[in-house]
């Protein structure tokens, strides 16, 4: 691959991770405020993201607005659905019920991603990108649990993929 496809592969996927990242907070905004998902994501798209900035005050990328507006739309619609898959899974005294809002959205947004028909993510990348997104706002604690759910979510969302030695691949 060239220097020129190599440049526009790593802006379509910091475009990717921008908008999970955006999706994330915006689900978030949804869930608190009681917003509405068109009046939100017409908030993100048009204003929010023409001043944020990344680690060391970089601009962060656009985010990939079909994705956005997909993993909004799409997690927005399934919630209760995608509570009912992460419950199981669950461990000891964690309950979705008791969860804080934001930690429960990084869930719901990953679990929709793993399970939606539509995707072409692999469930390692998945993982990987929620775990960095749960980093963003949490310890150690947090991240662990998340990374931790997300995999028992793959193996039951996709359970052609295993993992061998660290990588997963298709059975």
């Amino acid at each position: 691959m060239n220097a020129a496809a190599n440049g526009k592969a790593a802006r379509h996927g910091s475009s990717r991770r921008t908008a999970r990242l955006a999706a994330v907070q915006a689900l978030y905004e949804i869930d608190v405020a009681g917003a509405s998902v068109d009046l939100v994501l017409l908030e993100f798209l048009k204003k929010r993201w023409d001043c944020a900035m990344g680690e060391g005050d970089a601009p962060l990328s656009k985010p990939d607005e079909n994705l956005l507006s997909h993993l909004v739309r799409g997690t927005a619609e399934r919630s209760r659905e995608l509570d009912a898959f992460i419950k199981p899974v669950l461990s000891g005294s964690i309950s979705m019920d008791r969860m804080e809002s934001l930690l429960k959205t990084i869930l719901r947004t990953a679990a929709f991603e793993l399970t939606d028909p539509e995707g072409d993510v692999s469930a390692p990348i998945i993982i990987s990108e929620y775990v960095d997104i749960a980093h963003a706002f949490y310890s150690a604690n947090e991240t662990a649990l998340v990374n931790g759910v997300l995999d028992r979510l793959a193996h039951e969302a996709r359970p052609g993929e295993t993992l061998k030695g660290d990588k997963y691949s298709k059975a």
